[in-house]
């Protein structure tokens, strides 16, 4: 196998960010929060955090039990974005990056000459010291080196904070058999119910386990492909597959959790979802409307509602659909404690028919994809508030920009 792929992984990325930042953070507890408040958890910890045993998705009111010295602080998700490009753009000067596989990884291709151990290696260690020089000592990195990019997303797991692995045909499985099933990218929980019903409890036993079996546990060729990956048949950086679904969530706030409170927060959602699909050149010809509610009880509940309609990314059409899924949504005595909305079934302006029927649905001519145009422009140039539709009025402040795990907000449409 040769070696063909380099992934770069920021370790403790947020909480990193916020020590090389805060120079009074540095070597103490941190955990990085949406907001300050008891009922919230940590959105990312430190090492020093981690070390109590505080880890992202911890409780604000647990993590104070665990570690009584944390220091929390609120997300500055702009921030986190703006060094994200820094560090794409000097890794790039190094080894091309071929995927940004988040926030906090990235891909890259071998160069030619650079494929041995050794030279790799060299490479990698030259990468580290260019990231320490440019953006500073707090934001370190573990690099993976393998014949593909599952392999080494794995090598970059083993040795953290500040880690260096490489995983070739010499190495494997060796390496891969201190970890847990869960540890390997793409087995969750549900998953790894499947393999302990095939007989499979351990990556030993993965690694022995034929390709037909994992076909059988994955129900299709998925899981021929993930025996490749495993075994590094597969090499190189796979191109990224296209956007299925564009979307935003948000918890609500004490006082937006009523039923007007959520609407208004869905409607800011759609209009910053729309802004997104114009911006990526996508029509979306479905949308699904979920929420998380509560009531005095403490009993849970969690409808969700979709509906499907002519392929658009016109905003007051998005928005009348969401009135349409609304009624019933949130019923008397529940608390909606979070909202999400998603777009899927999405396309190029060129793979969709026009409408048989003129003006069915709102907004879909060429006049309209002008207005929304300028109105895009206009809140690029001069802020995201400069013209919005009233319905989301009461919501305009609420759903500040987010990084998701797929999603890198782009700063003009979503700062």
């Amino acid at each position: 196998m040769t070696l063909r792929c380099l992934l770069v992984d920021f370790n403790s990325y947020f909480a990193s960010v916020e020590q090389q930042l805060c120079p009074e953070l540095r070597g103490r507890p941190v955990g990085v929060v949406p907001m300050l408040a008891d009922t919230t958890c940590c959105i990312a910890a430190s090492y020093e955090a981690k070390a109590f045993g505080v880890k992202t998705g911890t409780q604000v009111a647990e993590a104070r039990r665990l570690c009584p010295g944390i220091v929390f602080v609120v997300a500055r998700h702009a921030e986190y974005v703006q060094i994200h490009h820094r560090a794409v753009a000097v890794v790039d000067t190094i080894a091309p990056v071929e995927q940004v596989l988040s926030i906090d990884e990235m891909a890259c291709s071998l160069p030619m000459g650079w494929t041995s151990r050794e030279r790799a290696t060299q490479l990698a260690l030259r990468l580290k010291a260019a990231l320490r020089e440019a953006l500073g000592e707090c934001l370190r990195v573990s690099v993976g080196i393998a014949p593909n990019v599952f392999l080494a997303k794995q090598a970059s797991n083993l040795q953290k904070p500040d880690g260096l692995v490489v995983l070739d045909s010499t190495d494997l499985p060796g390496p891969l058999l201190r970890m847990q099933l869960t540890d390997l990218t793409g087995i969750n929980v549900r998953m790894l119910a499947r393999l302990q019903a095939q007989g499979i409890h351990s990556v030993e036993q993965l690694w022995r386990a034929r390709r037909e079996q994992l076909r059988v546990v994955w129900g299709g060729m998925a899981g021929e492909a993930f025996y490749d990956r495993l075994h590094g048949l597969a090499s190189g950086v796979q191109a990224a597959n296209p956007r299925r679904s564009l979307g935003h969530s948000h918890v609500l706030p004490p006082e937006m959790r009523s039923a007007e409170g959520a609407l208004a927060v869905l409607d800011r959602l759609t209009q910053k979802a729309a802004m997104r699909l114009r911006r990526e050149h996508l029509l979306a010809g479905a949308m699904t409307v979920m929420l998380k509610l509560t009531c005095r009880h403490g009993e849970r509940l969690r409808p969700e509602r979709g509906a499907r309609f002519a392929p658009t990314a016109d905003t007051r059409a998005l928005l009348h659909t969401l009135r349409e899924l609304w009624p019933g949504l949130v019923p008397a005595g529940w608390a909606p404690m979070k909202v999400a909305m998603l777009l899927h079934d999405l396309r190029q302006p060129g793979q969709t028919s026009a409408s048989l029927f003129e003006g069915d649905v709102p907004g879909s001519d060429a006049e309209q994809a002008a207005l929304w145009s300028a109105v895009d422009a206009l809140n690029v140039r001069y802020g995201r508030h400069t013209i919005y539709c009233g319905s989301g009025h009461q919501g305009r402040e609420e759903a500040p920009m987010r990084i998701a795990f797929n999603h890198i907000p782009d700063l003009e449409t979503e700062g």
